[in-house]
């Protein structure tokens, strides 16, 4: 009998794609499934048509050097653990006989190659490719999460919010994940390639990437390039003229093709919320559920005692001691994953935080930690819970020092962690996550003052110190770009003798990962206290006194009470964003959005500084726009507004994010705007 001869394979992109929920991969050369779930291939044969009686095929697929082959039964059979190949009887084609190849749930996420041939004929073959991703709708897959708008939100959406600023005045920064731009799946699978255990074993790279574990470590070490080649170098110096300024990335999509084209050489620079952002697109992309996390007040605990220590002069400014340290806030992600190295119970949300801070295992990376397990302080558990821990659970001890000497010492235990939260699925907000971190002691997990009195079980009380005054600090309402701080110092004398009180205001901008620089505003008094009374006294920083510490940067401010006669002090502190005003993105005709159609938008931005601005302007939008538009904006007068329009054509279907970066040229200040487009189908 003449033997079978194939032509080519029909990958069959359109429908695989759809049933695998990878539609908006079709910018890959190759084909993009899920694991556990069957996909279907076509041949085309030469000559004869296929005869099931006496025709036998088998499929090789094969991953670096791994391979198996397998019989093509005429039995539907999809197993979780096994990869089979099977021909449905029924519809049958003989000249262009379709195969489906299911892999198991557990399989190696990469790019395979695979042959089909006749038993009898190996010579004759078929060729293909197809890239294999973790499946997030198969319950047999260890990354199985069981609601779809989750799936949508935590594997899909390429795009959404990073939370900044401070507890209490929350900054939405939006992020462009781009996991669907051209060469994104392919660069994330390069950096599974390009890392140090892929290059030392790759054969037992290749057989570890069956489990989301395992890889959430490989990319966590990858994100940062301290001990590898990769993507991101970290840089909290102020100095950032040998790259681009963290604060400027607007997306992942144009740092992991910068670290692609250049051979793999570190992008600079990035900072807590550039590294998870762009952790997460990689999670995202490998099928990975993945979200972004803030943690507002967050410790660095360097000596694990989950104490933090903060030092203030007399006059309330705040020094650089200790190697200790508190972020107004700090950004990770959590990817869902099942923990079957740790048992029952540890499933679901696990943090990872590719930021370089310290070393797990040897290598810059931390995680996966699973929340539940830091929630109950599980620190015999992997991987590195203790340091996760504390950023979310230290006390901060405040300390007022002359010339070496201590004259305050006070405790806050509520301060680090006081909100943990990531982007609400489905919808522009945030969710807050602080329960699932920690136990809270009350209903509110965020505090509107911080004052100097003392809990029953303080350490002042417990030192014996005296507790004659006590001062609060509060902030009238969240600041704004414009308008003056307005801020209230109460001061109540607990004892029934009049008091002479100095009193000491300092503000000092500060970065929000570091000590404050100096003061820029300050005011210093003498108060007289009647026996048992309360004072309020009412303060304000102008706009043309903080504008410089406008956008990214933050206000430490501290008050200081001194008792003329006694020498007794005390500390109240806040510490503050000033919001930027935000660009008005507006889109004409929202309800008729469809791929393929020109749409046009406004965006609108009005000068709430004290002196006129310039600058230029950048939109991008994945799935709206091809690569990103820029204009310039002439000098604007104080109040003034100016509009540009802009035009673009939608690509895919979906919720996308219009977005618009205004970056001031006599300003160190980004203004930032958003707009969610809903994209209809045709």
């Amino acid at each position: 009998m003449e033997d079978l001869r194939f032509k080519n394979v029909n990958l069959e992109n359109s429908e695989n794609l759809e049933k695998h929920r990878t539609e908006d991969f079709s910018t890959s050369k190759a084909l993009v499934v899920r694991r556990g779930a069957p996909f279907r291939v076509s041949l085309q044969l030469e000559g004869r048509p296929f005869n099931p009686k006496t025709d036998s095929l088998r499929v090789k697929v094969m991953l670096g050097r791994l391979y198996v082959v397998m019989p093509v039964t005429f039995i539907k059979k999809v197993s979780s653990t096994h990869w089979t190949a099977y021909i449905e009887p029924k519809g049958l084609n003989l000249q262009n006989p379709s195969i489906y190849i299911s892999s198991p749930a557990s399989a190696t996420v990469g790019c395979y190659r695979f042959q089909v041939f006749a038993q009898n004929n190996r010579k004759t073959r078929a060729y293909g490719k197809f890239i294999l991703l973790c499946n997030p709708w198969c319950p047999e897959d260890t990354v199985h999460i069981p609601f779809e708008d989750q799936r949508e939100e935590y594997v899909q959406n390429d795009s959404g919010l990073l939370f900044m600023g401070t507890a209490k005045n929350i900054v939405s920064r939006p992020w462009s994940f781009d996991q669907y731009e051209p060469g994104v799946l392919e660069t994330c699978l390069n950096l599974l390639q390009v890392s140090p255990q892929h290059q030392k074993n790759r054969r037992m790279d290749y057989l570890n990437r069956n489990n989301p574990v395992y890889i959430s470590r490989v990319v966590s070490a990858m994100i940062n390039s301290e001990d590898d080649r990769g993507v991101l170098k970290g840089n909290w110096s102020g100095d950032y003229k040998q790259g681009v300024h963290p604060s400027l990335w607007t997306g992942s999509g144009d740092i992991l093709r910068q670290w692609t084209q250049s051979g793999f050489s570190p992008v600079k620079y990035g900072q807590c919320w550039v590294f998870a952002a762009v952790m997460c697109t990689v999670m995202r992309v490998l099928g990975i559920p993945c979200r972004v996390i803030t943690n507002f007040n967050s410790a660095h605990d360097t000596n694990g005692n989950l104490v933090i220590e903060e030092f203030y002069t007399e006059t309330g400014k705040k020094l650089h001691r200790s190697k200790d340290s508190i972020w107004n806030f700090h950004v990770w992600v959590e990817c869902w994953m099942n923990r079957r190295d740790l048992g029952k119970g540890m499933d679901g949300w696990q943090v990872l935080d590719p930021t370089p801070q310290e070393r797990s295992g040897g290598v810059f990376c931390c995680g996966p930690a699973p929340v539940k397990a830091i929630r109950d302080r599980r620190i015999d558990l992997y991987y590195d819970i203790p340091f996760v821990y504390a950023e979310v659970n230290a006390d901060v001890h405040s300390i007022v020092l002359s010339e070496g000497r201590v004259l305050s010492y006070n405790k806050d235990t509520e301060r680090v962690g006081s909100l943990i939260c990531t982007k609400a699925v489905g919808y522009p907000r945030y969710q807050n996550l602080t329960g699932d971190y920690k136990h809270l002691k009350s209903p509110t997990s965020t505090l509107s003052s911080r004052s100097s009195t003392m809990s029953d079980d303080s350490t002042l009380r417990r030192a014996g110190s005296s507790k004659g005054v006590a001062v609060f600090l509060t902030l009238d309402k969240a600041p704004v770009a414009g308008e003056p701080v307005r801020f209230t110092v109460k001061v109540i004398n607990k004892q029934s003798v009049a008091k002479m009180m100095k009193l000491h205001v300092n503000a000092q901008a500060k970065e929000y990962n570091n000590s404050p620089l100096d003061t820029f505003w300050e005011t210093h008094g003498v108060i007289k206290l009647a026996p048992m009374e309360a004072k309020v006294i009412r303060q304000q920083i102008l706009p043309a006194q903080y504008e410089d510490v406008v956008g990214d940067d933050l206000v430490n401010l501290a008050v200081v009470l001194q008792d003329m006669a006694s020498q007794e002090q005390v500390l109240a502190t806040e510490e503050f964003n000033i919001a930027s005003p935000e660009l008005i993105i507006e889109v004409a005709d929202e309800g008729s959005v469809v791929p393929g159609k020109e749409q046009t938008a406004t965006v609108t931005f009005t000068n709430s500084f004290s002196h006129p601005v310039s600058g230029a302007l950048t939109v991008a939008g994945s799935g709206l726009l091809q690569g990103k538009v820029h204009f310039r904006m002439s000098q604007l007068r104080p109040g003034g507004t100016v509009q540009q329009g802009i035009t673009f054509t939608p690509s895919m279907v979906g919720s996308k994010m219009l977005q618009a970066s205004l970056l001031l040229t006599n300003m160190n200040t980004t203004i930032r705007g958003f707009k969610m487009v809903f994209v209809n189908r045709a």
